[in-house]
Parts: C-alpha cells; sequence; structure tokens
C-alpha cells in the first residue's frame, strides 16, 4: 500500500513539474550519479588520484575532455539547456575516467578504483542511451562528436588525474544538486 502511494506522489510530482515546464531529471539518473558522488570524496580522489601517482603526473587529454564549472557557466548563458549539459557532462566526465583507467596496469592501486567509476558510468550510460545527438543542441552535439572521434588531431592537453576528477564532481553537482535535490556537501 506504501508504495503505491509513494509511486502516485511520485507521479504527481512529475505531473507537476511538467506542468510548470521544469526539465525533471530520471531517478535513475539521481541514483548513479548520488552513487557516483559518493565515490568521488575528497579522500578518496586524494588516495586514488594524487598520492598513487607519481608527482606531477599528467595524463594527456583532447581540450575539449576539460570541463569545468565556467563551461558550464558559459553554456548556460548560451541557452543550453540543462538535459544538453547533463548529456555533455556524462560524455566528458566518462571519456575522462576511461583515459585515467587507461593508463593504469591491473596490479596500480588505482585500478579497481577506477574500474569501479567505469561501471557507474557505464550503467549511467544506460540511463543516457535513449538520448540522441539530434535531441541537444547543435554546440553540445558538437563537442560529444568531437570527444569520441578517433585518428582526429585534435588540441592535446596534459592534466593531473586529480584535477580531471575534481571538475567532473564539481560539474556534477551543478547540473544535478538542485533537481536531484541534494544536500549540500
Amino acid at each position: 500500500m506504501a508504495a503505491v502511494n509513494m509511486q502516485q506522489g511520485y507521479t504527481a510530482v512529475l505531473w507537476v513539474l511538467a506542468v510548470l515546464g521544469m526539465e525533471a531529471t530520471a531517478l535513475g539518473e539521481c541514483e548513479l550519479t548520488r552513487l557516483l558522488q559518493d565515490k568521488l570524496q575528497y579522500e578518496m580522489r586524494l588516495q586514488y588520484m594524487k598520492h598513487y601517482f607519481p608527482i606531477n603526473y599528467m595524463v594527456q587529454v583532447q581540450y575539449e575532455e576539460v570541463l569545468r564549472p565556467s563551461n558550464i557557466t558559459r553554456l548556460r548563458n548560451g541557452t543550453v539547456s540543462e538535459v544538453a549539459l547533463r548529456y555533455l557532462w556524462f560524455h566528458v566526465s566518462s571519456q575522462a575516467v576511461l583515459r585515467i583507467h587507461e593508463v593504469l596496469p591491473e596490479k596500480h592501486p588505482s585500478w579497481k578504483y577506477t574500474q569501479e567509476l567505469c561501471q557507474l558510468f557505464d550503467a549511467l550510460g544506460k540511463e543516457y542511451s535513449k538520448y540522441r545527438q539530434s535531441d541537444v543542441e547543435a554546440v553540445v552535439a558538437d563537442l560529444v562528436k568531437l570527444i569520441h572521434s578517433t585518428g582526429v588531431e585534435s588540441r592535446r592537453k596534459a592534466v593531473r588525474p586529480k584535477a580531471l576528477l575534481d571538475n567532473c564532481l564539481k560539474v556534477m553537482r551543478m547540473l544535478y544538486g538542485a533537481p536531484c535535490q541534494w544536500e549540500s556537501t
């Protein structure tokens, strides 16, 4: 009985959001990004992405694979939808985690941690599989295509692994904090 009432309440909330014209995030997105937020706690990022790497170690990424809060603000001011921004964040962040994971030997102390992050992004990818690049603004679709293009010469940038995950977390909090009703942490 309680599950039925909860489901009816959830349906009512989604209906109100739809009537108000607000974009609601899928419940699965909120749960998965909350798990990602837990995995990206400062202590874990510090241990696995800084302490277990050589001093000043850098990962080579495409210039477009570095997504900072200032980039999101600029895109928001350019009237890019929140759905498109979350779509972009997913592609950039999952690619960044994959880049870090690819440079690690299986016996590296950070390998299992990055493997778990990859698995969370794979699960989140199932949530985003319903989106097509034609569903998002052209600027975002072009960036996603560029991120996933292979063999294309693009500008490369050396970035510390921890900085990539710091940006991933900051942007995720910007995009999911309010719609998923996270407490400020």
